[in-house]
């Protein structure tokens, strides 16, 4: 392969792994960041819902050889940990095998080895600092700004990646051409982060379960960290009823808290001042086309298809992307065009689909985990997976617990249900029938 010369812009999830699969390729990369290094002085505030990496992220990590570190430093999640309003709890196991699990892992400690890996190769260069203010699309070329002095430079490249995030600058020039589609929404609902320090003796609620307070239109959940504490994360609405906005005071948050979340309270001694002064984010979904621009530019991860995170398959959306990436670029060596359009091909509908998925899981979550009927219903698609393995598949099992793509779960997932009421509904006929018979004689 021809080593190219390549720029990134970001240096998050995406990025930072784009740049370790590049480098191992043989290209030259040069990664920039607007954020500062947060190895160096005081963090500045980034989110930090932690992630939920599965068999796509963990496929992808595998290829450049940091899974197990991913591993080392991460809490299996089996299943969600329902907590009712007068404490009761119900566990809702990921599936019925041992490899049905989620790995709750940190976001700044995923991100972190990402660029540790990438600054220890010698043909990838990391820049923190450096905010993308232009691109010029026909030059590859990204216009960068230092932001403690103001200078500003011009680099160019053979190739230049947008994973800049659901409100990329790259992406921005793009929306410049002709033909360029493009559509962002929002939730009513947005997120505040919460922690819930580590008790005496370790964890102070199931260690191996992503516990979840459904509320019916809202909701709050909590992810377990390696040190034993959990990070807690509220979405609500931003304004109404049980919202964000309605809570103004110490006092308004400790009422509202011990009616609502009554058990998590006491897990929480700071609970008060960090909902005060801790931000709210919103929920975008973002949907463009096309990903690339001819042979010089493509978008990667949020910057192509930000999602709302309530499948926990952003983080392995992104790794998968890079994936896919690598091996078109290995494909297509001496036709870059080629390439890029291979990987939107193979990536674009299944984004789409994904942000379906998302925002249903989301009503799932929040609504309906506490039903009696969900419940049935999960249990009878076990079942069915147990009884027909390989033939049976329930959605959650082909998205969180294999690679095959998003779309294609989907359309497997409607094919298999209606297979099932085609059968029950030809058992009813059978049944119905033998009754008939039996009651004449």
């Amino acid at each position: 392969m021809t080593a190219k010369s390549i720029t990134i812009v970001g240096a998050g999830l995406g990025g930072a792994l784009m740049s370790v699969f590049l480098g191992k390729a043989g290209h030259r990369v040069k990664l920039y960041e607007r954020r500062p290094d947060p190895r160096k002085g005081a963090p500045g505030r980034a989110r930090s819902i932690n992630l939920a990496i599965s068999t796509r992220g963990l496929a992808a990590l595998t290829r450049v050889g940091l899974d197990r570190k991913l591993l080392d430093v991460a809490v299996p999640m089996r299943g969600r940990m329902v907590h009712a309003v007068d404490g009761g709890l119900t566990f809702q196991p990921y599936g019925h095998e041992a490899h049905h699990v989620i790995n709750s892992v940190s976001r700044a400690g995923l991100n972190r080895l990402l660029v540790e890996t990438a600054e220890a190769m010698g043909n990838v260069e990391v820049r923190f600092g450096q905010r993308c203010v232009d691109v010029d699309l026909a030059s590859a070329a990204g216009v960068f700004r230092d932001v403690d002095t103001g200078a500003a430079s011009t680099v160019a490249a053979d190739l230049l990646i947008g994973a800049d995030g659901a409100f990329s600058e790259v992406r921005l020039a793009m929306q410049k051409t002709d033909r360029f589609e493009y559509a962002q929404s929002f939730l009513e609902h947005g997120y505040k982060e919460l922690t819930i320090p580590a008790a005496a003796g370790g964890f102070p609620m199931e260690k191996n379960a992503l516990h979840i307070w459904p509320r019916g239109g809202f909701m709050m959940i909590a992810l377990p960290n390696v040190d034993g504490s959990f990070t807690g994360t509220c979405f609500w609405p931003f304004s109404g009823e049980n919202s964000f906005s309605a809570l103004a005071t110490r006092e308004d948050v400790r009422l509202f808290f011990e009616k609502t979340f009554p058990d998590v309270v006491p897990l929480m001694p700071s609970l008060t001042e960090d909902f005060l002064q801790n931000t709210v984010s919103s929920l975008v979904t973002v949907r463009c086309a096309p990903w690339r621009h001819e042979d010089r530019v493509v978008l990667l991860g949020d910057a192509a298809h930000a999602i709302v995170p309530f499948y926990g398959q952003g983080a392995n959306a992104a790794f998968e992307d890079c994936i896919v990436l690598d091996e078109c670029l290995r494909e297509s060596p001496s036709d870059t065009a080629a390439a890029l359009t291979t990987y939107e091909k193979r990536r674009k509908r299944h984004a789409d689909a994904l942000a379906d998925l998302a925002i249903g899981n989301f009503l799932e979550m929040r609504d309906k985990t506490a039903s009696t009927t969900f419940l049935l219903g999960k249990r009878v698609e076990k079942l069915l997976a147990k009884t027909f393995p390989g033939r049976f598949v329930p959605l959650y099992y082909m998205v969180t617990f294999s690679r095959t793509p998003y779309a294609d779960a989907v359309a497997r997932a409607r094919r298999q249900w209606r297979v099932v009421f085609a059968a029950s509904g030809l058992l009813l006929t059978v049944l119905v029938v033998l009754a008939i018979v039996l009651a004449r004689r």
